[in-house]
């Protein structure tokens, strides 16, 4: 079996309408509305702009605020303050890197990774809902290329 690779002209062909795609679904992601609906199916009452700081922090953690800051595109005094509201709560803990004492990381509580397996558990049942009519094959298939698109994005 031959692998094809994509040639230049149809990457240009076909950028703009890739481009399209990924601006409908990160206008979509970031609607107030799929907030709200997604921290009410989770039985949250969490400020809004404080949930995907604390999914990232679950995710990624030990991370520092730095870094947190430059992947949800917000200024690091904002994400400081967010970061410390979430330790307000219970959600985070922050402490000092272990190779550079200067930088604060945040690590999920007992208690945020609770209140993140009630998000993981809201948005499964919204994608199971949203996905019921598609084909196996073709959820295979997105899952495959999603990943493969956000290797290729973070080279």
């Amino acid at each position: 079996m031959s692998i094809k690779k994509v040639h230049n002209a149809h990457i240009r062909e076909l950028l703009p309408e890739l481009h399209r795609s990924l601006i409908e679904i990160v206008s979509m992601m970031n609607r107030p509305e799929r907030d709200v609906e997604l921290l009410s199916k989770a039985g949250l009452s969490l400020e809004r702009a404080l949930f995907p700081l604390l999914v990232l922090v679950e995710r990624l953690g030990p991370i520092g605020v730095v870094d947190l800051a430059g992947r949800v595109g917000r200024d690091y005094t904002t994400v400081s303050r967010q970061v410390a509201r979430l330790e307000e709560l219970g959600l985070v803990t922050r402490r000092s890197n272990a190779a550079d004492k200067r930088v604060r990381e945040a690590i999920v509580t007992r208690q945020g990774k609770v209140a993140t397996d009630a998000l993981d558990a809201a948005r499964e049942a919204i994608a199971v809902v949203k996905f019921a009519d598609w084909k196996r094959e073709d959820f295979d298939d997105l899952v495959r290329l999603m990943r493969m698109l956000a290797n290729t994005m973070s080279d």
